[in-house]
C-alpha cells in the first residue's frame, strides 16, 4: 500500500514518537517537497525527526493537476493531494479538517494520525493507543475530544 502523508498528522504521529509505524504498515511513505519544507524547518517542534525520518522519502510533483479545492488548502496538502492522484496511492494521511474535506471532495481514501495509531493495534504493533494521545496532547497537537473519545471507544481503551 502506498501512503502519502501531510504535515499535520505526520507532526501529530512524531510528537508521539510514532513514525516508524508507517513503514510498519504501509509499503511505501512518499510526500512532496511542499510538505517537507513545511516540516523540516530548522527550531520548529519536531523539526529533526521529521527530516530524518523524511529525507528518502520526497516527490517531486507538478501542481499543475486537477484538484478541486476552496483555496483553504495550504501548498503542502495540495501538492500532497495531487501525489497521491499521480501515484495512485491508497491513502492520504491528513489530520486538518479542511484537508480532509477536501480530500473527500477528491475521491481520496484518508487516516489520520488517530486512525494509524488504531490500525498500528489491530496489527498488534502497538498495545494501547491511549498513551500515544496523552503524548500528543503534551505537545500542544489540536485533537479533537470527540475524535479522541471516538478512538479511543474503537481501541476499547474508555
Amino acid at each position: 500500500m502506498i501512503l502519502i502523508a501531510d504535515s499535520s498528522a505526520l507532526i501529530a504521529l512524531a510528537s508521539c514518537s510514532s513514525l516508524s509505524l508507517l513503514d510498519a504498515l504501509y509499503k511505501q511513505v512518499s510526500i512532496p517537497q511542499e510538505v517537507y519544507d513545511e516540516v523540516a524547518v530548522k527550531g520548529k517542534q519536531f523539526s529533526e525527526e521529521l527530516k530524518s525520518y523524511l529525507k528518502d522519502k520526497i516527490v517531486q510533483v507538478d501542481l499543475d493537476e486537477f484538484i478541486i479545492s476552496d483555496d483553504s488548502l495550504d501548498l503542502g496538502e495540495l501538492s500532497a493531494m495531487v501525489l497521491y492522484k499521480k501515484m495512485k496511492a491508497h491513502l492520504l494521511l491528513v489530520d486538518d479538517k479542511k484537508g480532509r474535506r477536501i480530500a473527500r471532495l477528491n475521491d481520496i481514501k484518508i487516516i489520520g494520525s488517530l486512525g494509524v495509531l488504531l490500525l498500528a493495534k489491530s496489527k498488534s504493533l502497538i498495545s494501547e493507543i491511549k498513551p500515544f494521545i496523552i503524548q500528543m496532547k503534551k505537545s500542544e497537537i489540536h485533537l479533537a475530544e470527540e475524535i479522541v473519545n471516538y478512538a479511543l471507544r474503537v481501541a476499547k481503551e474508555n
